[in-house]
């Protein structure tokens, strides 16, 4: 399947939801690495430039959800 969003974007924000999944289970293992990971992937999808392109454009404001 494609989307109209470039692959990183969509890779970060597929492993974001993973990564809030596993934080999410009763008594996660790793929490501290996980938040980590959580935060660092909030960033890429948050700062990623197709996210910045064409300001007032869906491409600019669209959130990724269930990718």
């Amino acid at each position: 399947m494609t989307y109209p969003y470039p692959d990183d974007l969509v890779r970060a924000q597929r492993d974001w939801l993973a990564t809030y999944q596993q934080l999410a289970e009763p008594c996660p293992r790793h929490t501290t690495a996980l938040r980590r990971r959580l935060l660092d992937l909030s960033t890429q999808v948050q700062w990623h430039p197709f996210r910045s392109t064409s300001p007032g454009t869906p491409a600019g404001v669209v959130t990724l959800v269930g990718c």
